[in-house]
């Protein structure tokens, strides 16, 4: 007879080898996925050179006061647009202010002064000499009111061009004096990328050609027309200064660009734009080889229709798979479609 102890210890030990679980299968490898290729071809083309610009308006204009006064009314803000003509500021001037109702004043002294002495010349009292010398003093007045009032009209600071205030350094109650700038304010409707190009690029430029300029990375460059192009190199940097116009809305001032220029002819190596894949800030291509999809880290240069420059990374005559499937992985096996 067994101990009474025993018996739960062995209907546990049967119960346990019943539930048993049978070892997980192992999970089979990822299978041969079908992919299309292309062949990166190599081709003779421009070899073009980037050099660094940044984007400045074609108008661009300090605001300062011609006259000294306290600032009275200073409306604008940071990124407000005005037109031509606006006032931007307004100056508290009761000196200029007085000295034009003086002038005005001289001018209606002189004024009664020139019709007496007409009457008494025409009655024949004084000789015309006295009414010619009238007549200047007349004149001196006048000119008076006009310089004071065009003194005057200094205290309405205007907008010489319509634009964008990007600057603001005084407010309402400060004193402004000749030179102190108030506002900056520049025109958004012509923008330019301007630069420094070598001397031997720059030596084919002319004014009114056409030159690509990248805005924005990723993007296709944008076609702009050199506008100045100066006719001295630099002697340090043996450089010259080009100003490239570019379409409205294409940039912001203070931006960052590259000019594209033309410097010669280079072989490089093209493929489908659809075979270049982008993760973050890589850009990658799969090249078939022994049946298997290698993945590669390239740099891409220009895009020209449906085809895109490798800098980098890749040699012509390799075969690059076309708009990679979401699963395909590195050292994958792979069957070539036609």
């Amino acid at each position: 007879m067994k101990p009474a102890f025993l018996l739960p210890l062995l209907a546990l030990t049967l119960v346990t080898g019943c539930t048993r679980q049978n070892p997980v299968a192992a999970t089979p490898e990822t299978g041969t996925l079908p992919v299309r290729t292309a062949i990166a071809d190599a081709a003779s083309l421009p070899a073009v050179i980037e050099m660094p610009a940044t984007i400045r308006p074609a108008e661009r204009a300090v605001i300062s006061a011609k006259v000294s006064g306290t600032i009275a009314s200073l409306p604008w803000g940071l990124g407000q647009a005005a037109n031509a003509g606006d006032v931007l500021a307004s100056l508290s001037v009761p000196e200029i202010e007085a000295r034009v109702r003086q002038a005005q004043a001289q001018l209606a002294e002189n004024e009664r002064a020139v019709a007496r002495e007409h009457t008494l010349v025409t009655k024949g009292v004084n000789p015309p000499d006295t009414l010619r010398d009238a007549e200047d003093r007349l004149r001196f007045a006048q000119a008076g009111l006009a310089e004071a009032e065009a003194m005057l009209a200094y205290a309405s600071i205007r907008a010489p061009f319509a634009g964008v205030i990007t600057e603001k350094h005084v407010l309402p109650g400060d004193l402004a004096t000749p030179g102190l700038p108030l506002l900056v304010l520049e025109s958004t409707s012509r923008l330019r990328a301007e630069g420094t190009v070598p001397e031997q690029a720059a030596s084919t430029l002319r004014i009114g050609d056409s030159l690509p300029v990248v805005v924005h990375d990723g993007a296709p460059a944008v076609e702009g027309r050199i506008e100045e192009l100066s006719v001295a190199a630099d002697a340090v940097s043996r450089s010259v200064l080009v100003k490239v116009s570019l379409p409205a809305g294409s940039a912001r001032s203070g931006q960052f660009a590259r000019l594209q220029v033309t410097a010669g002819v280079a072989e490089s190596v093209r493929v489908p734009a659809t075979a270049v894949t982008r993760f973050g800030q890589m850009e990658r291509v799969f090249v078939v080889e022994d049946g298997r999809a290698l993945l590669r880290l390239v740099k891409t240069g220009r895009t020209a229709a449906d085809r895109i420059e490798i800098l980098s990374g890749l040699s012509a005559g390799e075969h690059v798979v076309l708009a990679p499937p979401a699963m395909l992985r590195d050292g994958q096996a792979v069957a070539v479609q036609p």
